[in-house]
């Protein structure tokens, strides 16, 4: 039995972000036309709460590097390249090398001034081929249109990891997920992939007992749910970061998020650029314009060139409409806020 096959009966998806079918993108790189093909292994991990891809590259890297090489042999592709976020790389470059021996795998670090948008896959193909790192216009896509224009593979850490381990017959639909903000055991841990939020934080022994809420796949563009939408599976790619209501206030937290897409953005594009920066002088405004807040933040996700102008509007309004306006009134002053209500009215 092929590993493809494999990979197809393990209904293995992709676990960088947006679950995409691994044994689908497998295909189409395979079906393509073109000789010359190039696996890449995405070790950018650039979203704030993420540490996942660290943890399995530290712990098991013979897996991961066997996960390419199983890539390599099956597609008939001559390189395999790990693009890699220059602090994982500092430190386990050694630990990767013993494994990967003389197989043909090179690394490639992450530019440290590429940000967030730097492991966005056709801005990593621009970093390797020395151009400026932003995203492509797509289609064509990597696996039919490349790396040097030639196909190209690219998957993410976690993702080769359970390739190894569907190969070897002990993949058990599992997934890694890291735990963050307040509460008292944080740290990457493997769970079955349909457990809840509510029954990872159960487990992990962390369900606090005063008023929260929980970002899920990723502190800058995760979804936030209230305390009573823990019945959930966890998106993206797999991190839960507890909040405590008491902790945070609205607008503090908003602009948290803006000045984090307002740094990371690359400029391409009018939407995205300018966008995040006028949503950030409203909410500084001292009488913001909440309805103006929310038409950007509907242009941002209907004409941003790319993923993360339109995830801008995701943990902003899901905070808004989750937590702001689900909150019971005797909660509100939790927040110490004197504004929650002109947001609200916004939303409702």
């Amino acid at each position: 039995m092929s590993v493809l096959t494999k990979i197809k009966q393990a209904k293995l998806v992709g676990r960088g972000g947006a679950c995409f079918p691994t044994g689908e993108k497998w295909s189409m790189v395979m079906e393509a036309k073109g000789k010359k093909k190039y696996v890449i292994c995405n070790a950018a991990e650039g979203e704030p709460g993420i540490l996942k891809d660290g943890f399995i590259i530290d712990n098991y890297p013979e897996r991961v590097v066997d996960g390419i090489k199983l890539a390599l042999d099956f597609l008939g592709a001559k390189k395999g390249i790990i693009y890699i976020n220059h602090k994982y790389y500092k430190k386990y470059k050694k630990k990767l090398l013993n494994v990967i021996g003389k197989s043909p795998i090179d690394f490639f670090k992450k530019p440290i001034n590429s940000g967030y948008i730097g492991g966005e896959e056709s801005s990593i193909l621009n970093a390797i081929e020395g151009r400026r790192i932003e995203p492509r216009l797509r289609p064509p896509f990597p696996v039919t249109s490349g790396l040097w224009n030639c196909l190209t593979l690219i998957n993410n850490v976690e993702t080769l990891y359970n390739v190894s381990l569907v190969n070897s017959g002990e993949f058990a639909d599992k997934r890694f997920y890291t735990i963050n903000g307040d509460c008292m055991h944080t740290g990457v841990f493997s769970y079955p992939d349909n457990w809840t939020i509510a029954k990872i934080l159960k487990e992990t022994k962390n369900i606090v007992k005063f008023p929260f809420f929980v970002q899920i796949g990723g502190d800058a563009s995760g979804i936030v749910l209230n305390n009573k939408q823990l019945k959930r599976q966890v998106d993206g790619a797999g991190s839960i970061t507890v909040y405590s209501i008491a902790k945070h206030k609205p607008k503090d937290l908003i602009k948290k998020w803006l000045y984090f897409f307002l740094n990371e953005t690359c400029g391409q594009c009018t939407p995205c650029r300018e966008g995040v920066y006028r949503l950030l002088e409203i909410i500084k405004s001292p009488e913001p314009d909440w309805q103006l807040f929310k038409d950007l933040l509907i242009n941002l996700h209907d004409s941003s060139f790319c993923g993360l102008g339109c995830v801008v509007p995701i943990p902003i309004e899901s905070f808004i409409r989750n937590v702001l306006v689900d909150i019971p009134k005797s909660k509100k002053k939790l927040f110490n806020s004197n504004d929650i209500h002109e947001v609200c009215s916004c939303y409702k």
